[in-house]
């Protein structure tokens, strides 16, 4: 009997469970070609394609087109503007600005070009401050003040070092009273603890301006080469933030209305099937939207500006009720955009150091750490160690250091000191 039960089960699951997960798991993209699979024999399934009609108007992978937004009017006309000014690659619109009165030797005009010359596809630096004042013959100082002058210039935010630094260059940027200034870069430089400044007054006037901020700094510039449309979007409005579904490039499905009414056995399998294939759909865009929700509950901090918390696909599978697998397939090839960029769905969840720190934040502060490091004593494990239990409030031993230089292709501080001096 219950052999029966479950045999029968599965047969009245498996059409949908056919559709539902190559569904799920397709980019934006591939869609449309996966739904034609289920229909290639169906006669009665009609798939209208939406793609070709949106991607025109999308021509930056990072500022897709979509109908559903409230404030597409607003968005198509900063489109339309975008288009216009961003002719110029970044680069060229860098070296344009080298000039007096911000640089106003030529000395100063040779080393801000070659501090572009080492500003990454993101908008930072990653060169070194002690190799070119070397090159040039002047002393570290200048560089880097030649450096800081970047924060005058445009895009705003560019040469910085770390997204903290960016996001006080493009501070500047404002034109706001000393008080909320103040406040600003205090929250900036201390934002894991944001919400210690919640009582004063100005603290949602601050959080306002740094969740407009580009982090990367060079996100209006990143290649056109290849489309990627985003499946959410987290937008911040005067009444806090919104999760939007893409669905404008959707394809529309339809089923042959002159057969509905007929008794042929095999045509109402066949009508089953369109059915089926509708109900997957709705079940992707249902499950993405709802994914976008739960990351904006947990992952709050970051779309104002903070860091990536800890999540792991089981916290969303639980809450959702569906299994870890299916969330996996759900967040594959997908992307959201918000206001501090694109990024893909994968990108929120990490593994978790402690409930608030996640691996992903030990890395890039290590990182960032050995790139500022003393070229002639460079920073040990243990010191790394000691710098990041100090950041963070963590203790961790320091084979997880190790693991993680090592991850980060970083050689020991002996290594990287005979590196040092070759260079030097």
């Amino acid at each position: 009997m219950k052999l029966k039960q479950a045999q029968s089960l599965k047969t009245k699951l498996s059409p949908t469970l056919k559709s539902w997960f190559p569904i799920l798991q397709s980019s934006t993209l591939d869609l449309e070609e996966v739904l034609e699979e289920f229909t290639k024999e169906n006669p009665f399934i009609e798939i209208q394609s939406n793609i070709q009609e949106s991607l025109p108007n999308a021509s930056s992978p990072t500022k897709p087109m979509y109908k559903n937004n409230v404030n597409s009017k607003k968005y198509m006309s900063e489109k339309i503007e975008s288009m216009s000014i961003y002719e110029k690659s970044l680069y060229e619109l860098l070296e344009n600005q080298i000039l007096p009165p911000l640089f106003p030797t030529p000395i100063s005009q040779q080393i801000a070009l070659k501090i572009i010359d080492d500003i990454n596809e993101d908008g930072y630096f990653e060169g070194d401050i002690n190799e070119i004042a070397i090159f040039f013959n002047v002393d570290f100082s200048v560089v880097e003040q030649i450096r800081t002058r970047f924060s005058k210039i445009n895009p705003s935010g560019i040469a910085a070092l770390n997204p903290i630094e960016s996001m006080i260059f493009q501070l500047e940027d404002y034109n706001i009273s000393d008080e909320l200034y103040d406040l600003s870069f205090e929250i900036i430089k201390n934002l894991n603890n944001h919400k210690k400044y919640a009582k004063n007054p100005l603290y949602n006037d601050s959080m306002k301006i740094i969740s407009r901020m580009k982090i990367p700094p060079a996100l209006d510039y990143f290649p056109k080469d290849s489309q990627i449309i985003p499946d959410i979007f987290i937008n911040l409005t005067s009444d806090g933030f919104e999760v939007n579904l893409n669905d404008s490039y959707y394809p529309d499905i339809f089923i042959n209305k002159t057969a509905l009414n007929s008794k042929n056995i095999h045509i109402k399998d066949k009508l089953k099937e369109g059915r089926d294939l509708i109900d997957a759909l709705s079940m992707r865009k249902s499950t993405i939207k709802k994914i976008g929700l739960m990351l904006l509950e947990y992952q709050y901090d970051f779309f104002i500006g903070g860091d990536i918390k800890p999540l792991k696909l089981k916290d969303i599978a639980k809450e959702l009720g569906h299994s870890p697998s299916t969330i996996s397939r759900a967040v594959a090839n997908k992307y959201i955009e918000c206001n501090r960029g694109i990024y893909p769905i994968k990108t929120f969840f990490t593994t978790a150091i402690t409930e608030e720190t996640s691996n992903t934040s030990i890395k890039d502060f290590i990182l960032e750490c050995v790139k500022l490091e003393d070229k002639k004593n460079p920073l040990s494990d243990i010191k790394i160690l000691e710098m990041v239990e100090d950041k963070f409030k963590v203790k961790i031993v320091r084979r997880t250091i190790t693991k993680y230089r090592k991850q980060l292709n970083i050689g020991s501080s002996s290594e990287r000191k005979r590196l040092y001096e070759v260079e030097l």
